[in-house]
Formats: C-alpha cells, sequence, structure tokens
C-alpha cells in the first residue's frame, strides 16, 4: 500500500526529468548571480535629500539599513552563493538608497523580527512586502511603491477567465489555510451560495509538488495566492498562466510599501524618490527584471489610508 509521502516521491520523480530542461531554460531569464551587472540603479536626488529630516536617526552613517525577509523570489531570495539577498524588494532599496546619496546594506532578517528591529533603529527600512494597514500605521511611516495583487493561476491550456466572484463558482481552487486570499474567496463563495449559484470545492496542499502536479493533472481547476509570486513561477516554468488578478484588500485597495518607524523623519524623502524612479522609467525597468508587471505600479503615497484593522 503506497503511503502519501510515497505517493509524492512517485509522483516528483515522474515528473522531474521533463521538468528539468524547462527549468533550466528558463530560468536563464533571471540573473541570480550575487554581483546584479543588471540591476537599475539611480542618480542622486537632491529634492529627496532635503526632504529627509534634519534628526533623522540613520543605523549606520552613509548608508540606507533595509531588513529584508528573504523568503521568496521574486521579492527576495538568496542569490547563487547562498548568502547574498536579490530580487525585485533589493531592486528598489538600491534604487532608494542611490536617490537618498546613501549606500545600500540588505540585512535578511525573519518575518516577525523586523518591526522591533524597525522600531529600535536596528534598521532604517523594511522592504519586503510589507501592506499598509491602519493597525501598523500606529508604529510605522509608509511610502507606497506597488498594489498589491493577488493572482488566480491555471493550467497554460486553461481557457478559464476569473474577474468577479461568480466566475469562481463550482471551481477547484486551491487556496493556502489562514491566509488573506483564502478569507476573501470564502466570502466570495458565502456571496455565490447565497445567490444560488455552485459553492467552490477548496483544496489545501502543504506540498507545492503536489500543488502544481494538481493544476497541471487537472484535479485542481485553479490557484489564488500572491500574484508576484505564482507570475515569477509561471514564467520560469511556462506550464501555468494568470486568470484574474485583483487587490490583496478586496473590496478596498491594498497597497505595499516601504515601511519606517514612525515619525523617523524619512517616509517623505522615500516617497519623493520613489516617485522620481516612477516618471524617469527605472521604477518599472526594475520591476521588469523580475517578471513585475508595471500594472502594479502606482504614484507613491506617504501614509496613505491602510486597510481596516484586524
Amino acid at each position: 500500500m503506497l503511503t502519501r509521502r510515497r505517493s509524492l516521491a512517485l509522483l516528483a520523480a515522474a515528473t522531474s526529468g521533463a521538468l528539468v530542461s524547462g527549468r533550466a531554460r528558463a530560468l536563464e531569464a533571471f540573473d541570480f548571480s550575487p554581483e546584479q551587472p543588471g540591476r537599475v540603479r539611480a542618480a542622486r536626488d537632491e529634492e529627496a535629500i532635503r526632504l529627509i529630516a534634519k534628526d533623522a536617526p540613520f543605523a549606520q552613517d552613509g548608508v540606507f539599513t533595509v531588513a529584508n525577509n528573504g523568503g521568496r523570489f521574486p521579492f527576495g531570495g538568496y542569490a547563487n552563493d547562498t548568502k547574498t539577498i536579490i530580487g525585485s524588494e533589493p531592486d528598489i532599496a538600491q534604487l532608494v538608497a542611490d536617490a537618498l546619496g546613501r549606500k545600500l546594506e540588505i540585512v535578511p532578517v525573519s518575518w516577525s523580527d523586523w518591526p522591533l528591529g524597525v522600531i529600535s533603529g536596528k534598521y532604517d527600512a523594511v522592504i519586503s512586502n510589507v501592506t499598509v494597514t491602519e493597525q501598523r500605521k500606529e508604529k510605522f511611516d509608509f511610502s507606497t511603491y506597488r498594489k498589491d495583487l493577488l493572482g488566480f493561476y491555471v493550467r497554460k491550456d486553461n481557457p478559464i477567465v476569473i474577474r468577479e466572484p461568480r466566475d469562481v463558482a463550482g471551481l477547484r481552487v486551491i487556496v493556502s489555510a489562514g491566509t488573506n486570499q483564502e478569507q476573501i474567496l470564502l466570502r466570495w463563495n458565502d456571496q455565490n451560495v447565497k445567490a444560488g449559484l455552485k459553492p467552490v470545492e477548496f483544496q489545501y496542499h502543504d506540498d507545492d509538488v503536489v500543488l502544481y502536479l494538481s493544476i497541471e493533472s487537472g484535479r485542481a481547476d485553479a490557484y489564488l495566492g500572491p500574484n508576484a509570486l505564482l507570475g515569477f513561477k509561471a514564467a520560469q516554468e511556462g506550464k501555468t498562466r494568470l486568470a484574474g488578478n485583483f487587490s490583496g484588500g478586496w473590496p478596498v485597495l491594498a497597497e505595499i510599501a516601504v515601511t519606517t518607524r514612525k515619525g523617523a523623519g524619512l517616509a517623505e524623502a522615500i516617497t519623493h524618490a520613489i516617485n522620481t524612479q516612477i516618471k524617469n522609467g527605472h521604477y518599472a525597468q526594475a520591476l521588469a527584471r523580475w517578471n513585475l508587471s508595471a500594472e502594479a505600479i502606482a504614484e507613491s503615497r506617504t501614509n496613505p489610508p491602510g486597510l481596516p484593522r484586524t
């Protein structure tokens, strides 16, 4: 009798040979070297520098010290030297550091540790896919730089299009338990059931191999998750495609921001620096390096309205 672990091993082995050559070709499109020769750089922005508060406390002289979770690409991960953090968020950090006339230092931290590190002044900022919320605004200032988008991904040859709650009625959807996207999908499902539509069949997988095999084999119709992460994987492997996306704060807009200590006097300068990079096109170039769409770009704002407290 096959155990679940044995079944997973057989499934992975059966597909690994076919995936290796395709992955190798796809990975060539992304630079995982620690040197990052293609990283987009910014010119010194004197107006942004003038906006830095005179008593702004930087962690190090002449340095912009940025915390990054380094969890998953494209946001941040380890280069092929296994110690240098690279990705789209370090690229954004580089643009801001350049504009502020400072050297960049990226510090890998666990997700649970960045708040205390920023509050204590150990880090000047965290740039690691942090969403603006009203609760976080009690302790932090924000300079937004990207829309928080979720995406439905399906098998490449699946014609499904998902634009509104009724489009998921009757579908078999993979989602991670306890996530924001699960809560949104649950609300969509409740709305559909009340309207007399078929319910969603929720699927939960802890193993990414099984998850993607479920999509590729047709045992699941779609996978709902952070659009940037799933889009990066789609670009790497060419086996899935975007069927539709929407705000991670649905039904309200959610935004990702550079996060600094409240009252540190850095947010206005960072916001100005980001808007300069948006206007001159450098920001879009930085996103494109990691397969992030320019559709995610929005004018940077300092401390915009956040999501409701949860």
